[in-house]
């Protein structure tokens, strides 16, 4: 398994009650089952040729992040239109900086108890 999949999956099973699964043949990331908020395309996917994620992200996050920094981000197929990002992993991806986004999209599907319990729990664990 690439180096990119397994820190993907590190971020995500950090959190609490996610499940991974595969969906349309990626590893996709899912809170107790149900809610995805990570999807990963280590291998690309259609017209997107270089490793990414597809990630659910808090309102107005998708634009702010594509005007920002139009090479990196971009709105994604199929998630695009509810707000999810896309992002990519290829050129030395800051691996802080995915943490955090695999986090906030948690937190944007997750029930509020589970995000109460991520609030007040250590913090998952992040790059060095």
């Amino acid at each position: 398994m690439s180096e990119r999949v397994e820190r993907v999956r590190g971020f995500c099973l950090a959190l609490p009650e996610v499940e991974e699964r595969l969906s349309h043949g990626a590893p996709a990331f899912f809170v107790r089952g149900r809610k995805q908020f990570v999807m990963l395309w280590p291998d690309g996917h259609h017209d997107n040729h270089f490793p990414h994620l597809w990630c659910a992200a808090p309102a107005g996050a998708q634009q702010e992040l594509i005007a920002e920094d139009p090479a990196r981000f971009f709105r994604p197929p199929y998630v695009g239109h509810r707000g999810w990002l896309g992002v990519r992993l290829d050129d030395d991806p800051d691996w802080s900086e995915i943490a955090e986004l695999c986090g906030d999209a948690y937190r944007v599907v997750a029930p509020k108890t589970l995000v109460a319990r991520l609030d007040s729990g250590p913090p998952p664990d992040t790059p060095g």
